[in-house]
């Protein structure tokens, strides 16, 4: 998720994510250090046991054993992209695909 985009469903709402670029496990050890203590809220996205952001979590803990800077790689995997050398994409809510341009 990009940390400053507009909404889908709500005209002039923009979701802003000023710590995007800070570790979670940082902001961890500031609530601790702090005495912080957080309510667990009712949306299942956000619960710590389940979901699929747990999942991914688990994964990247799992690759960063074999490969230090997986979480790294993966985050910069996401800039520099070329997007005549992506299969499909997404460009003003219209699907693109390389075959549109593709010439044998």
């Amino acid at each position: 998720m990009m940390p400053k985009l507009k909404s889908d469903n709500f005209d002039g709402l923009e979701l802003i994510r000023p710590l995007y670029l800070v570790r979670e496990e940082s902001i961890l050890d500031w609530a601790r250090y702090n005495e912080l203590s957080f309510i667990d809220c009712a949306c299942t996205v956000t619960k710590k046991d389940i979901g699929k952001r747990n999942e991914m979590k688990k994964l990247i803990k799992m690759l960063k054993e074999y490969y230090v800077d997986a979480d790294i790689n993966l985050f910069n995997s996401l800039s520099n992209v070329r997007l005549d050398k992506v299969i499909t994409y997404f460009e003003d809510n219209k699907k693109h695909n390389f075959l549109d341009k593709y010439k044998l």
